[in-house]
């Protein structure tokens, strides 16, 4: 059973049965905002799929404020921080990609929260595999054809990343490392720098997140080359895996989520829950996730533990066996 079907196993039918409504309890502190801190610039992929879901979640909680805080920076471990060290009364929550929690760690010796002890699983929001996107100006139609054009010029394709030590940065080294090859990584704060210098073809590739790779082929100057995942995604169905062209072990699906701090209630990490998954099935929310290049999905706090797990030690694996140290 490879990554995802074990997330979806996880996940059961990944339809959580919910109630018309959510349950009144203590929380929300009536008239105290909500705060859903994510860790990339406003207009960004994940900051879209947080927005989308929180215009839809006020009702759902007594009609309370919630808001977008924007903490980019360090590749999304600023957010992170910022949530560690907030009350654990369910006011401050991290929408965040699976590399916050399952990856980072892994790469980087200044991380200095502990993705289990210091965080609280609320629930599953999204799968979006990261997509090989490469500018139309090197001409590879396929990996096989990228790897063959960078090995004939070692050192002149670069790639360009979300930061030291991020997964689309991982990515990068574990490709080169599989298939032999010399690129340059160019490391980025934001996802709008980088679609302004694949325009320009400053900028030759990418694993960027499904939203990104989305948007950056919308530009025509970027083609997508292949999904990193275990198995190709509903969302890309004619789009081959990494593995299908050739080069092993970039296949570990992504995800984006939802955490609180350590220490929460379980009665209001169960209304936030419910909150959240009743908003995920809506048909518009999810079709607005998938036109932007995600799956929405939902989960109960355990099975989001589960998978929060499993991509951490993938993640240790994989790492291991290419014999990568911290950063």
């Amino acid at each position: 059973m490879n990554h995802r079907d074990k997330l979806k196993a996880l996940l059961g039918l990944a339809a959580l049965p919910l109630a018309g409504r959510v349950a009144a309890q203590d929380f929300p502190v009536p008239g105290k905002a909500i705060r859903v801190v994510v860790g990339f610039p406003a207009g960004g992929g994940t900051d879209l799929q947080a927005r989308q879901v929180v215009q839809r979640l006020g009702p759902l909680l007594n009609n309370a404020p919630i808001v977008i805080d924007n903490k980019p920076g360090a590749g999304t471990m600023l957010a992170a921080m910022e949530v560690q060290k907030a009350a654990p009364d369910g006011h401050t929550l991290l929408y965040t990609p699976s590399s916050t929690l399952a990856q980072l760690p892994h790469t980087l010796a200044v991380v200095k929260y502990d993705p289990f002890k210091d965080f609280t699983p609320v629930s599953l929001g999204a799968l979006g595999p990261l997509v090989l996107v490469l500018h139309k100006s090197i001409p590879a139609q396929s990996v096989r054809e990228l790897v063959a054009y960078c090995k004939a010029h070692p050192g002149q394709i670069n790639y360009v990343s979300q930061g030291i030590g991020t997964s689309s940065h991982m990515y990068g080294e574990i490709f080169a490392r599989q298939a032999g090859i010399d690129i340059v990584h160019v490391p980025y704060k934001g996802a709008n720098d980088v679609a302004k210098d694949f325009i320009t073809g400053r900028v030759h590739m990418q694993f960027a997140s499904s939203s990104a790779a989305v948007a950056l082929a919308k530009t025509g100057e970027v083609r997508m080359l292949a999904v990193v995942s275990a198995k190709r995604s509903p969302l890309f169905p004619d789009l081959p895996t990494m593995g299908e062209q050739g080069v092993s072990g970039v296949d570990i699906d992504s995800w984006v989520g939802w955490f609180g701090p350590a220490g929460m209630a379980p009665s209001t990490v169960k209304r936030l829950n419910e909150a959240i998954n009743q908003v995920l099935k809506l048909p518009q929310l999810r079709e607005e996730y998938k036109q932007g290049g995600a799956e929405a999905q939902g989960s109960t706090p355990e099975q989001f533990a589960g998978i929060v797990h499993g991509t951490y030690d993938q993640w240790g694996s994989m790492l291991q066996k290419i014999g990568f140290t911290k950063l």
